[in-house]
């Protein structure tokens, strides 16, 4: 028999499992919907003591009281702190812990850090103190659910409940954190990504492809995933579905990633065309690579996509694609740019923006570039810092391009009202050519802010040339060796040199 313990984010209470819980039964299963304390039918108990340890210790109680010899406990979003902390201190009762569309927490993390919501998250950690119950944050009104995660998919009624039933957040809870001896680490785990709200197996996979250490332990067996085409409240939206995955995760299925292996990674593989080698020459974290030309020339600059952890070798600019565009560029007679900025978390979009400006002056500064001819390219998560120039476009500006760019925050990336918005600034952008490389088998949760990009830039008749890549995939420059990739880089390189010869 097994016993499923589900506890929920911030907020809510154990009412939002009611079908999950049902289901589960149904099977054959032990289902365990949790009310920590203060949290919906128990807010009566809340009070400015209360905290994580408190609902902590709720968990350690309950799974004290069970009999079932097999314990799988599931937190979603804000509830994966407590569920850690009592893993943490019960490891021999936990046969499974289940990350539901939720993040990865480590010792001294407060739950605040999770909050996708970055304005949000701010507020939190700044709260004034200007009534008695400053010790409590408010659910968030009904047309506001989106800054916690996707709404995507829950019934209106179902949304409305959530309204309705929601409980004040002891803030306690969210800003203690959270203390791991290491106990639990050794317990299997399952990750449950939920599509609509920006996770899926295929961009974990790439994130782990990049070699960052803190995510090396998700290829361990022990370790699988399961995806749901829904947004961040799947026991709302799809119950039938997350019941069945729950089932699943208990049974030990679940897709496993690869461990890291001979096999060079995608992203290091050689580029897809061969380009004549041109003289590089390295400014601080710019490269600049040269034609040969006696007078100034455009320029072209490169700016790499993220988050990029800060140990990840060899940095962004030694890539091969970035190398083989700066290349490419400057075998057509204009001077190629490639840098390192430091994207290296989604609170480091500012930062980035400040590197990259600092780098085009830089570059605009350079004899050797016409700095009244400059064009900007965006790769993938690097399509975010886009917005600046497409909101304001400096006259030196003549064009900027985007491949397999995300151009909208997803959801649960916390940014919805940050300056960072290609869809929403380029409103502004008047008659600057922009050329976008689409791939035909793009990660769905970034296709989609391409078309809302798309479609914002028609509703605003900008100017906007789309090159598609059939059967490309993101990041095909190292991947796709094919005719119509090559086709489609050789067309999108033109382009923006025919805007900056205009």
């Amino acid at each position: 028999m097994t016993a499923f313990i589900l506890v929920s984010g911030a907020h809510t209470g154990g009412w939002v499992w009611r079908e999950v819980a049902a289901g589960l039964r149904d099977s054959g299963a032990e289902a365990y919907p949790v009310t920590l304390t203060g949290m919906g039918e128990r807010r009566h108990l809340a009070g400015p003591d209360t905290d994580l340890d408190t609902h902590i210790r709720d968990l350690v109680q309950l799974i004290d009281r069970l009999e079932a010899p097999e314990v799988v406990i599931v937190g979603h979003c804000y509830g994966i702190h407590p569920v850690l902390g009592a893993a943490d201190l019960r490891p021999e009762r936990i046969a499974r812990i289940v990350y539901l569309d939720t993040g990865m927490p480590q010792d001294g993390d407060p739950a605040v850090r999770l909050v996708p919501d970055q304005a949000v998250h701010e507020r939190l950690l700044h709260r004034a103190e200007p009534s008695e119950d400053h010790w409590r944050i408010p659910p968030p009104p009904p047309d506001e659910w989106q800054r916690w995660g996707s709404t995507a998919g829950i019934p209106a009624d179902a949304l409305a409940r959530l309204t309705r039933l929601a409980a004040p957040q002891p803030l306690g809870t969210l800003t203690q954190p959270l203390r791991l001896s290491g106990a639990f680490s050794e317990l299997p785990t399952t990750g449950v990504l939920c599509t609509a709200n920006g996770s899926s197996i295929a961009l974990v996979e790439n994130l782990v492809g990049l070699g960052d250490p803190r995510l090396q332990a998700l290829t361990d067996p022990r370790v699988s995933f399961f995806e749901l085409d829904t947004g961040h409240w799947p026991m709302l939206s799809t119950p039938d579905e997350l019941t069945e995955v729950l089932l699943r995760a208990a049974a030990g299925e679940g897709h496993r990633l690869a461990a890291a292996g001979s096999e060079q990674p995608k992203h290091l593989r050689p580029f897809l065309m061969d380009v004549p080698e041109r003289r590089r020459e390295r400014v601080g974290r710019v490269d600049l690579y040269l034609p040969d030309a006696e007078r100034p020339r455009p320029a072209v600059v490169f700016v790499h996509g993220g988050p990029v952890p800060p140990e990840v070798r060899p940095t962004p600019r030694d890539w091969p694609a970035l190398v083989g565009y700066g290349q490419y560029v400057a075998s057509h007679g204009l001077v190629g740019v490639t840098l390192d900025h430091r994207l290296h978390d989604l609170a480091d979009y500012g930062r980035a923006a400040e590197d990259v400006a600092e780098a085009v002056e830089l570059v605009r500064a350079d004899p050797r570039v016409d700095g009244d001819r400059v064009a900007l390219w965006f790769f993938s998560g690097g399509g975010l810092l886009a917005a600046d120039w497409l909101a304001a476009p400096p006259p030196w500006l003549r064009c900027v391009a985007a491949t397999y760019p995300i151009l909208a925050p997803l959801p649960n990336w916390g940014l919805a009202d940050s300056r960072f918005r290609p869809a929403v600034a380029v409103r502004t952008a008047g008659q600057l050519p922009i050329v976008v490389t689409r791939v035909e088998l793009e990660l769905a949760e970034i296709a989609v802010t391409v078309e809302e990009f798309l479609a914002a830039a028609k509703v605003c008749e900008a100017h906007v040339e789309v090159v598609d890549v059939p059967l490309g995939h993101h990041g095909f420059e190292t991947i796709d060796h094919t005719e119509q990739a090559r086709h489609a880089v050789d067309r999108a390189v033109l382009s923006v040199l025919g805007h900056l010869r205009s």
